[in-house]
Parts: C-alpha cells; sequence; structure tokens
C-alpha cells in the first residue's frame, strides 16, 4: 500500500510541476522566396520562371546585367549595359540607379503572350518612364538586389494612320531580393 501511495504522490507532483512549467513562446521567421515580384497593371504578379545573369565581354568592352521573368502571359525584362571604365572583368555590378533616357544602356520591355503563345511587347518605355536601382550585391553568393518600375506605351493607329487609342501598361513596385544571377567572362 505504501509502494501505491509513493507512486501516487510521484505522479501528483509530476503533473503539478509539469502545470507550472514556464510557457515556451516559439516564433516564426519567414523566409520569402519571392526573388522577383511586381504590381502589373494593379495586379500582383509574382513570376514563376526568373533569369538573371552579368557578363562581362572583354571584345566590345561592356558588362551587361540582364533580367526576366515571366508567369501568368507576362513577361518582364530589362538589360543595363555598362561601357568604359564601369565595365570591369570582375563579379560585380555597381550600386547606382539606373534609369531609361534617350541612350540604349538602359532598356525596359513588358511582354504579352499571344494567342500562338509568342511574347510580344506591349508598348515602349520611353525616356524617363523606367528605373532600375542595385541597392547591393554579394559576388559570393551570386545574389543581387534592388527595385524596378516603368510604364510602356503604346500608340494604335486607324487604317488611315490616325491615333485610335493610345494604351499604357503599369509595372511598379518591382523588387527583386537575393535574385541568382550567373557571371559570365568572355
Amino acid at each position: 500500500m505504501r509502494k501505491i501511495q509513493l507512486l501516487m504522490l510521484f505522479v501528483l507532483s509530476a503533473i503539478i510541476f509539469q502545470g507550472c512549467k514556464k510557457d515556451v513562446v516559439t516564433s516564426a521567421s519567414t523566409t520569402s522566396d519571392q526573388i522577383l515580384a511586381a504590381t502589373i497593371n494593379g495586379t500582383s504578379w509574382i513570376p514563376d520562371t526568373v533569369s538573371a545573369s552579368i557578363i562581362y565581354n572583354a571584345a566590345a568592352g561592356t558588362k551587361t546585367f540582364n533580367v526576366e521573368g515571366t508567369a501568368d502571359s507576362k513577361r518582364v525584362k530589362w538589360v543595363i549595359t555598362l561601357t568604359g571604365a564601369t565595365a570591369t572583368n570582375v563579379n560585380a555590378f555597381p550600386i547606382a540607379t539606373y534609369k531609361v533616357d534617350a541612350t540604349t544602356r538602359v532598356q525596359m520591355s513588358y511582354y504579352e503572350a499571344n494567342s500562338a503563345g509568342e511574347y510580344v511587347p506591349v508598348g515602349d518605355v520611353e525616356d524617363g518612364s523606367g528605373s532600375i536601382i542595385v541597392s547591393s550585391i554579394d559576388p559570393t553568393k551570386n545574389v543581387i538586389t534592388g527595385t524596378y518600375s516603368f510604364s510602356s506605351r503604346k500608340v494604335n493607329y486607324n487604317a488611315d494612320g490616325s491615333i485610335e487609342s493610345i494604351s499604357t501598361q503599369q509595372v511598379l513596385g518591382g523588387n527583386f531580393t537575393n535574385l541568382p544571377y550567373t557571371f559570365t567572362s568572355n
């Protein structure tokens, strides 16, 4: 009988002790796999296919940063081309703001798939209508981070050459976060 009382006392003590145990608070950290995103014409867009590269071309004396993302029959693409002293043969890209201007240094495009599944550009990004900000790069991990936005404009003409309509596509609030890229030197 004494053994049963001791056992009951032990079980009761364990239950009471367990109830007094300090609550453990856990917090979850969320790691986003959203490496490229934007809002296209007011709708959130996250591509399911993304590619990025930095290519140094010794013969041309250029270094280009290329990005392309595709999803939902939409494609966003841009290219920044550096020349001269900024086009170095190293796995890096200058942290700076790059704007679409009268040169071909920064090219940005928005595409939509046609009925044949081919991606065709929807308008042109005019001078001052787009920018890319490279805010950080880690050449050890080959990832790059920044923001982008642009507007493309398409003028639709009647058969007689007069303007029928003008359509504008807005790619706003774009970001690329730890976007993996390849570096090639040739």
